[in-house]
């Protein structure tokens, strides 16, 4: 018997390992919710065909998008239970095992892009990216810009008072209900596959997205307006589970370097569309409204610098603005 249970557990260990050159060989999954034609998407392809040329093979992922392989709460349980193998997933849905690691989606917590790129290189991101390993075994190995959320509505949006009893739909994750919240709004979750529908059939009055999803999802052809409340810089990290990374042995390096220069690319990216979009949205027909952002923020100040009400110290959060130039 245990003699069997052995020779069982080699095969099934040969079926996610093989010997190549005496070098192991991974086929990877690679998870994430946002379309084909996304920017995110296409970097995910293009590290995956770098990784496979610089590995001789070695390590293969194939990349599923448009939660082909699950919504995004499902692909982050994936990791552990091993449907998937490496995730785009938000810092606001890797909250739920570890909380400091979402400090850079909260509100007004960013100034700007290049504030953002500080983090993205800095100590602190280093110490909170452990700290996810440690609470579950897992490896962040990068960061992606994802943008500035805005408010999108069938009306104007130009103040907080507007937003007062709005229902608004936004990601199912604790972080993403704060801003509604703090302006009186009506947080309302429902899964990114599902808004499109959710917008159209008045399931929801508003949604928020950063212009380049809003642009590729299509939500302008069911709302009016676009409000440029810029109340959360939003990222993707890339986490691969610890199974996955047993896997990589030696060519973990390699894996991490290309990510980690299809994440800056796919980055740098996303921040100019950003600054193009704007016009055409307008060019569209799509009303386009500044807002007045200090009172935004002003909502929301009193929260994101309480420790009973955020997961990460006020430590974190000094660190975080002193990367600000």
């Amino acid at each position: 018997m245990i003699g069997k249970t052995f020779r069982s557990a080699l095969l099934a260990a040969a079926m996610s390992c093989t010997l190549v050159g005496g070098a192991f060989a991974a086929d990877l999954k690679w998870a994430h919710v946002y379309e084909e034609g996304s920017t995110y998407h296409k970097w995910a392809n293009w590290a995956a065909e770098q990784i496979k040329e610089k590995t001789d093979g070695r390590v293969n992922i194939t990349v599923f998008p448009a939660s082909s392989l699950g919504k995004e709460s499902e692909i982050n349980e994936g990791l552990t239970i091993g449907s998937v193998d490496m995730i785009y997933t938000g810092p606001n849905f890797a909250e739920r095992d570890y909380g400091p690691i979402a400090i850079s989606d909260y509100p007004f917590m960013l100034k700007d892009f290049d504030h953002w790129k500080a983090y993205r290189d800095s100590d602190l991101f280093k110490d909170l990216s452990e700290g996810y390993k440690n609470a579950t075994g897992h490896t962040v190995m990068g960061i992606t810009w994802y943008g500035y959320r805005h408010v999108t509505s069938n009306f104007p949006i130009t103040k907080p008072e507007d937003m007062k009893g709005l229902k608004i739909r936004v990601p199912d994750s604790p972080v993403m209900v704060m801003f509604p919240n703090a302006v009186g709004a009506n947080p309302t979750p429902i899964a990114f596959s599902e808004v499109y529908l959710a917008l159209q059939q008045g399931v929801v009055d508003a949604q928020e997205n950063p212009l380049p999803t809003i642009q590729f999802k299509k939500f302008y052809e069911v709302q009016s307006n676009i409000n440029l409340t810029g109340h959360i810089g939003n990222s993707l990290i890339v986490v691969v589970a610890s199974t996955a990374m047993d896997q990589l042995g030696d060519d973990a390096a390699i894996v991490d370097s290309v990510i980690k220069d299809a994440l800056a690319q796919s980055s740098d990216e996303i921040a100019q569309s950003e600054v193009d979009l704007v016009q055409w949205f307008r060019d569209k027909g799509i009303q386009v409204n500044e807002v007045d952002k200090a009172a935004f923020q002003a909502a929301v100040a009193p929260i994101v610098t309480d420790e009973s009400k955020v997961p990460y110290t006020i430590d974190m959060y000094n660190r975080m603005q002193a990367l600000a130039k």
